[in-house]
């Protein structure tokens, strides 16, 4: 694994059957944080956020529902290690196992720990099997220790750029976190501006886009997209956003009824400063668009994480107080 290209290489190809293994892997997981965590806001609580070890579930459980705990992902030791609050935990092997035997062994190390957990839909969410229960999927077995350690130095790498990103805004903004049901990395501003959406817009929908937004995000790249891809968009679309200047190598193209802002991992990743380069991406489209959308910029930013102005001025980003 490389540890001095800041954006290592990862062509979809290289890994994509430990890629669908490991999606439906998060999948089950994602569904359990979706069962027992405190609901939040556009869905919060269900999903992962990055360790230098791999993802995490926030703390699952509640006060009244114990026992309170968090299922982590270790991509070193290979285990999912579900913990809880009274000090014990089971680890799942990663390696040798389907879909199925991995969704049984979790269903099981939960009733270990005392956790009372039921999926109403075990099934995978938008993938092409999404009429086969998990406990049926023998299909998807694959594991590749090395190239996951590799996805996941991609990952954390792009994690740390979206961290940097979002220190730039003092508006309501979410975690870095890891979408497991679209399996992208992604971070979303927003304003205040509340959306209305026709009755017919599914509760996954509404509630996730129940306020105007600006996000970017990473994802490895599938089907419809075969490579790994930055991208970003608003929604809703403010008129014009489209026909704005991206920087060079990225690129407007249709999602549904809006756009969404393309730029190709390998075209960063290649370029003299390819943080630099990815950066400049997020905040171009972050710019066109809330200009559009008429937000107050100026009141929201906050280089470097500081929103006070009287430190601001005294300071040079990135330095951090004593």
């Amino acid at each position: 694994m490389d540890s001095v290209e800041p954006l290592p290489a990862l062509p979809l190809e290289s890994w994509r059957p430990t890629k669908e293994t490991l999606h439906r892997f998060s999948q089950i997981v994602g569904k359990v944080a979706l069962a027992k965590g405190i609901r939040r806001n556009h869905w919060w609580h269900t999903t992962f956020r990055l360790t230098a070890r791999g993802w995490t579930t926030v703390p699952l459980g509640t006060a009244r529902d114990g026992p309170v705990f968090t299922c982590a992902f270790d991509f070193f030791d290979h285990v999912l290690r579900i913990a809880t609050d009274r000090g014990v935990e089971v680890e799942i092997d990663l390696q040798r196992q389907s879909v199925a035997t991995f969704y049984g062994e979790v269903m099981t190390g939960l009733r270990d720990l005392g956790v009372d957990v039921v999926l109403p839909h075990p099934h995978p969410f938008d993938l092409p099997d999404a009429g086969r229960p998990f406990e049926d999927d023998i299909e998807h077995a694959d594991y590749i220790p090395e190239l996951v350690q590799r996805a996941f130095r991609v990952q954390s790498q792009v994690g740390r750029i979206l961290e940097e990103f979002s220190a730039t805004y003092s508006g309501k903004i979410s975690p870095v976190q890891l979408f497991w049901h679209t399996f992208d990395l992604a971070v979303q501003r927003f304003s205040d501006r509340q959306i209305e959406m026709p009755a017919t817009v599914d509760s996954v929908t509404r509630e996730a886009y129940s306020r105007e937004d600006i996000s970017a995000g990473f994802w490895f790249g599938d089907a419809k997209v075969p490579e790994p891809m930055f991208y970003s968009y608003a929604a809703p679309e403010p008129a014009g956003l489209a026909d704005r200047r991206l920087p060079a190598g990225a690129r407007w193209v249709p999602s549904g009824a809006a756009h969404a802002a393309y730029y190709p991992y390998d075209e960063a990743r290649l370029s003299p400063d390819p943080v630099g380069a990815v950066l400049e991406f997020f905040q171009s489209v972050y710019a066109a668009g809330s200009e559009l959308a008429g937000w107050d910029a100026a009141q929201l930013v906050c280089w470097g994480g500081i929103t006070d102005p009287v430190l601001g001025a005294k300071r040079s980003w990135p330095e951090w107080p004593e």
